[in-house]
């Protein structure tokens, strides 16, 4: 019997650990810091390609900025965490989180936050200061600009958002060249302009929880349609971004461009949809894919410049 006690708790203890480390992965929205630190990864890459520094004789850079950058995300995201504690229960996707739950109490993640942020942004000013204060910039846009002001007030609050969301390559490149090239703000334009359309189609799916939580996401205040008319306007506006990096070589801007029709073939069908949820789980998957692809192409592209 007391073997039998003794290979239970040891389970039961470790399902607790378990538990704990997935709840720590949800309080930093683990999914979201990766995307991210791709974005960052990118700008630091293609900086130091188009520059001619050698990435090998620079690892210390890389480790500054991708440390720093992950930290402050996942501080950031803590903190929002925290500030939609009382919007999260409505809605299904976020109901299970561990602010929500009480399985993470306020004081303890406040301190957390704050912590990954300033350990981070110490870490992003020994890469330079640039990237050290863009990298306040990208925490001060997602967690006031956003969490605690338009997404509540505004129908154009995921544009308010974009901000913070195209901020991590700038964060990278930075990091190798302060002053910022064009290719930076290339790469800016690209993922703010990314996430309407891409965001929208998530909004769409969550409608209904978004308006029970009375969160004004472009389709509960104007309707499908309109958010389709938006999406389709955002898509539009992509297609000249890629060519602002014509550096990278005449594969890069076909593939984008591929991309891009892709893309536009995809939101164009869904003025004839007949199940528009069905259709903008379609448009939030290819989103998805599109980013992932042409980011890392970026990098691809960017070893035979």
């Amino acid at each position: 019997m007391s073997n039998g006690r003794a290979i239970s708790t040891s389970v039961e203890s470790g399902s607790v650990t378990t538990s704990a480390y997935k709840d720590f992965l949800a309080l930093i929205k683990i999914g979201i810091v990766n995307s991210n630190l791709i974005t960052v990864f990118t700008g630091l890459f293609l900086a130091m390609q188009l520059s001619g520094m050698n990435f090998l004789h620079n690892l210390d850079i890389l480790f500054f900025t991708l440390g720093g950058s992950a930290l402050i995300l996942a501080g950031a995201a803590a903190l929002n965490n925290l500030i939609d504690r009382d919007i999260d229960p409505i809605m299904s996707r976020t109901k299970s989180r561990p602010t929500v739950t009480g399985r993470f109490k306020a004081p303890p993640v406040l301190a957390l936050a704050l912590t990954f942020i300033v350990i981070g942004e110490v870490l992003l000013f020994s890469a330079s200061s640039t990237a050290g204060l863009w990298g306040l910039a990208g925490v001060f846009s997602y967690v006031v600009l956003y969490s605690m002001w338009s997404k509540r007030k505004h129908v154009s609050n995921t544009v308010v958002g974009s901000i913070s969301g195209a901020i991590p390559p700038l964060i990278g490149w930075a990091a190798v060249e302060p002053a910022l090239g064009a290719g930076a703000w290339a790469l800016f334009l690209i993922m703010f302009v990314w996430q309407p359309p891409h965001f929208y189609a998530l909004a769409m799916r969550r409608t209904e929880e978004y308006r029970a939580a009375n969160i004004p996401m472009l389709p509960v205040v104007k309707g499908f349609e309109r958010t389709k008319k938006s999406m389709l306007g955002w898509v539009l506006v992509l297609f000249p971004l890629p060519f602002l990096l014509m550096e990278l070589g005449n594969g890069f801007l076909l593939l984008a461009t591929v991309l891009n029709i892709g893309w536009l073939y995809l939101a164009l069908r869904g003025f004839r949809a007949k199940d528009d949820l069905k259709w903008a789980t379609g448009m939030f998957v290819y989103s998805l894919n599109y980013m992932t692809i042409l980011f890392v192409s970026m990098i691809i592209f960017s070893l035979f410049v």
